[in-house]
């Protein structure tokens, strides 16, 4: 037998939805990172003394992606793997990255760039096709 919970009802939810927390309550109303954006395939790793006890303040989802980052994982992965949306998985690695729990390592960034003259032959090429 089910109960119902407490509150208004809505058509849209029902008892096996289980809690909706809106993703703006995980950050604290917060849109952006402390720290500049992280690039999706960055690869984020726990640091070795981690200590979650020493910072009860932590909400379950920070908790998680310390434990989830365990090994190098892609900013994406960790946002597939906690059902979160990219920006918020940011600002709540932000938070992580500030406190020294994990470690960022953005991918290289690229220096070389096709000249121009190049990606109009190619272009010309393809259009010849």
């Amino acid at each position: 037998m089910r109960t119902e919970s407490p509150g208004p009802q809505h058509e849209w939810l029902d008892g096996d939805a289980g809690p909706v927390v809106r993703p703006y309550t995980l950050t604290g109303g917060r849109v952006r990172s402390a720290v500049d954006g992280f690039d999706l395939v960055a690869f984020v790793l726990a640091e070795p003394g981690a200590d979650l006890a020493a910072h009860p303040e932590l909400q379950p989802e920070h908790r998680r992606l310390v434990e989830l980052a365990g090994r190098p994982v892609p900013v994406a992965e960790l946002a597939a793997d906690l059902d979160l949306a990219v920006g918020v998985v940011r600002v709540l690695l932000g938070d992580l990255l500030a406190r020294g729990m994990v470690a960022v390592h953005q991918p290289p960034r690229t220096t070389y760039l096709p000249d121009n003259d190049i990606l109009k032959a190619v272009v010309s090429g393809l259009r010849a096709l």
